[in-house]
């Protein structure tokens, strides 16, 4: 679906350069997946850094506790539950799978993944978003 931006909302290269171009700019917090499940709580310090904020080591374990994925799971404001079906049918494609990093590797064949790799490297040659696929 992203080779041909079908998605709702655009092309998710247009939206994440978007972002990734005026984050300085705009004052924008970049942050990714792969560094939340890597480290929750440093990513938790670093939106309260971010924020200008200090809470106790009590409340940031909850906050990380109520972020992590099985719980946002099953958080119907998370995961687009509650979401009329005719705009977004969790039936065909839940909003939240695994959660897993990489495991979009269990669901393309090498020859999408070459497919993606080459739409990528052109569509998003003029910005260096240090993107991982790997923790």
């Amino acid at each position: 679906m992203h080779f041909v931006s079908a998605v709702a909302w655009g092309s998710w290269y247009d939206h994440v350069k978007g972002y990734w171009k005026e984050r300085e700019k705009r004052n924008i917090l970049y942050l990714f997946y792969e560094d939340m499940k890597e480290n929750p709580r440093r990513e938790v310090e670093h939106i309260m850094k971010y924020l200008d904020l200090s809470l106790s080591d009590e409340v940031i374990s909850r906050i990380v506790e109520l972020t992590s994925f099985e719980i946002m799971k099953e958080n119907p404001m998370a995961n687009y539950s509650c979401i009329p079906t005719h705009v977004f049918d969790n039936s065909v494609s839940p909003f939240m799978r695994k959660g897993q990093v990489g495991d979009w590797r269990n669901h393309f064949t090498p020859e999408q993944s070459k497919m993606f790799a080459e739409d990528y490297d052109k569509k998003m040659k003029d910005v260096n978003i240090p993107f991982r696929t790997l923790i």
